[in-house]
């Protein structure tokens, strides 16, 4: 496991691009099981491990998460994501040209029969409100570099926002992106105030290198 942080409070962990956050119906080995074992086997704890899960990436989705490890914590941090002060940013490669910043605001509907989510009107049934904002970084052979930050935490939201606005991700065939072996999401960077000693606790993580990522050489932190 990529651990960058624990404490008796915290973990924080870079979760690979298509592994779950936590159980699904897939089966398939998640990202919570896994630091669940990561903290048995390194701290010889015996019977069931506490670890809680505070916010999830998607699976395609690669970047920094942090985990509680006591129910205060967890309960702390979710706070700080209801007020707002738990900042997410995400590196996106979106397909054309983007005007240089902008803020999106949009309501989302998920229909869960098809896993996927549609742009819709306020007041349809379970419509959910979703805001970002992202800034323009590089633009290389048609592809763009945005730096993201979420202000709410809505399922496949920055792959819905961007494509609304004519500039799906690279990857994302589900929403009308080019092909590519893999999502062009990540969560490079997260910030919180530590449930405890209240210190502001920021960790980046750098772009994955391999293509069309290695294409663009701009700093992101």
């Amino acid at each position: 496991m990529n651990v960058l942080y624990e404490d008796n409070h915290l973990l924080v962990a870079l979760k690979p691009q298509n592994i779950p956050s936590q159980a699904d119906s897939s089966g398939d080995t998640d990202m919570l099981s896994m630091l669940k074992t990561y903290i048995k086997e390194k701290y010889a704890k015996p019977g069931n491990v506490y670890l809680g899960l505070v916010h999830r990436l998607d699976r395609p989705t690669g970047g920094v998460m942090v985990f509680a490890r006591t129910s205060k914590a967890a309960a702390r941090l979710h706070k700080q994501i209801l007020a707002g002060t738990f900042e997410k940013k995400y590196a996106a490669l979106v397909t054309g040209s983007i005007p240089a910043h902008d803020r999106l605001e949009h309501y989302l509907w998920k229909d869960r029969t098809n896993n996927i989510v549609r742009v819709v009107h306020k007041d349809h049934p379970g419509a959910k409100k979703a805001c970002l904002e992202y800034t323009l970084l590089q633009t290389r052979q048609n592809i763009s570099l945005a730096d993201i930050r979420l202000f709410t935490g809505r399922s496949h939201q920055i792959r819905v926002q961007m494509s609304r606005i004519g500039a799906p991700l690279v990857g994302d065939v589900k929403y009308g992106g080019q092909a590519n072996p893999s999502l062009c999401l990540f969560a490079y960077s997260l910030s919180f105030e530590h449930p405890i000693t209240h210190k502001r606790m920021v960790f980046h993580a750098p772009l994955p290198q391999q293509e069309p990522w290695t294409l663009f050489n701009c700093k992101l932190f």
